[in-house]
């Protein structure tokens, strides 16, 4: 499993499905729940890095 530090900045659904390990359709499932902060560019659904991973360490 890549490290975390190894993605850009900005991620995209697919870096967090590849860094959780899980389905394309719970990724979309996730990053729609509104748990953590999106942005949507055009079609693209962003997530800071930072907002990830303060959402796995259980921050706001």
């Amino acid at each position: 499993m890549r490290s975390l530090k190894e993605y850009p900045d900005v991620l995209k659904v697919e870096d967090v499905k590849g860094y959780l390990g899980i389905g394309k359709e719970q990724a979309y499932n996730l990053v729609n729940s509104g748990v953590f902060h999106t942005v949507r560019a055009g079609r693209r659904i962003l997530i800071y890095k930072k907002v990830f991973e303060n959402w796995l360490q259980g921050q706001n």
